[in-house]
């Protein structure tokens, strides 16, 4: 029995100029002007407010993957009722019912190629591991699942998202990303058996498959190859890694009056430290004050932790950068482009994917400056 979601999703804001403080590394401290995230969202419902109503399509090519989608649930579910499609893309599709007096969430696999296949596989066994070794944070219930199949159903939780779309379109309201902050935190500090969840990134290959698609310089693959040797040299091996949501993003986390809860656990496993920090602060781009905070708490267990949060930090740019660049690319080719890898979310215009594809490269470089500072105090 496993919980699966999806985040709801928004076009990326428009760009706006870059304040002081907000840099990942090694800042001076200056007054914050107002609150963190002046510029309040609009309060929407999330996923697990919205009224269930509405009618299913089966007509159509579509209509036939649906009906495919809703096979595969009940072979495994038989009582669940599906009342509306909460969210299709070209890969799963999301599908809100009644299972007996309560509500629920199929996720179906649409594209069952090796890659999204594992990943699915992989939240699907992620929360086989929650059943005996339940997460210090909220987590949807898992009602049923079969791997093989890549299709799984999890109890609906109550809360709104966070934030609509994966970069908000405007800074987020403070008290909600502390909320978000506080549970990151406490997620971090859990210490689960480490075989059960695995290393989903390895750090090695993926700064050389970087460097190999010329995301990285020479000099950015051997500053990073530096710091995780010293990270390696000055952690034991068992303090080296933390456990971290994988795709910490406000539009991940629902936030309800019992506290936040966790979806999209596909990505769950041991990184190095300040993985999920670093996710959170690369979304920030118009909370300044929320991104001194993140980077301040990234560095309050000393160089290594610090140099982690870096490393992650470098490697979660370098990948938006290049999700956002294909998207861009395709924006060219077609009226309505397909989120890419890295899941954007809905596809925004070219206009705006262009903006925000500037603040992430102004951003790889403040983090870029960073990563060379750190090595230079080594």
């Amino acid at each position: 029995m496993y919980t699966a979601s999806s985040s709801v999703s928004a076009p990326p804001r428009p760009l706006h100029g870059r304040q002081p403080g907000s840099g990942p590394y090694l800042e001076p401290a200056r007054p914050a002007a107002g609150s963190l995230g002046a510029g309040r969202t609009r309060r929407v419902p999330g996923p697990g407010t919205q009224p269930l109503s509405g009618r299913l399509d089966l007509s159509g090519p579509q209509g036939a993957q649906l009906r495919t989608a809703i096979a595969s649930v009940h072979r495994i579910c038989p009582e669940f009722n599906p009342v509306q499609v909460l969210r299709r893309s070209g890969r799963t599709v999301l599908i809100v019912g009644t299972t007996g007096r309560s509500t629920a969430i199929a996720k179906c696999l649409i594209d069952h190629s090796p890659a999204w296949a594992e990943r699915i596989q992989h939240e699907i066994a992620t929360y086989r591991s929650f059943v005996r070794h339940r997460p210090p944070v909220r987590a949807p219930r898992l009602i049923a699942a079969d791997p093989e199949d890549c299709t799984l159903v999890i109890e609906r939780m109550q809360g709104r998202v966070a934030a609509l779309s994966r970069h908000p379109a405007e800074a987020p309201p403070r008290a909600d990303v502390r909320l978000a902050l506080n549970a990151i935190r406490h997620l971090n500090r859990w210490r689960p058996p480490q075989e059960l969840f695995g290393r989903p990134l390895d750090y090695g290959k993926r700064i050389s498959r970087f460097h190999e698609l010329g995301l990285l310089t020479d000099r950015d693959m051997g500053d990073l190859q530096k710091l995780l040797h010293g990270i390696a040299h000055a952690s034991g091996q068992h303090a080296t890694w933390q456990f971290c949501h994988g795709d910490a993003l406000l539009s991940n986390i629902l936030l309800s009056p019992a506290g936040p809860v966790f979806v999209d656990w596909e990505h769950a496993g041991w990184y190095l430290p300040g993985y999920d920090l670093a996710t959170l602060w690369s979304v920030l781009g118009d909370a300044p004050v929320a991104r001194r905070e993140i980077s301040q708490l990234a560095q309050e267990q000393g160089p290594a932790a610090r140099d982690a949060f870096l490393v992650n930090l470098m490697l979660i740019l370098t990948r938006e950068i290049r999700t956002y660049e294909m998207a861009v690319q395709r924006s060219m080719h077609d009226a309505a482009p397909a989120p890419g890898p890295g899941h954007p979310g809905a596809a925004p215009s070219g206009e705006e994917q262009r903006l925000l594809l500037r603040r992430l490269h102004d951003d790889c470089q403040l983090a870029r400056r960073a990563v060379r500072a750190a090595v230079g105090t080594r």
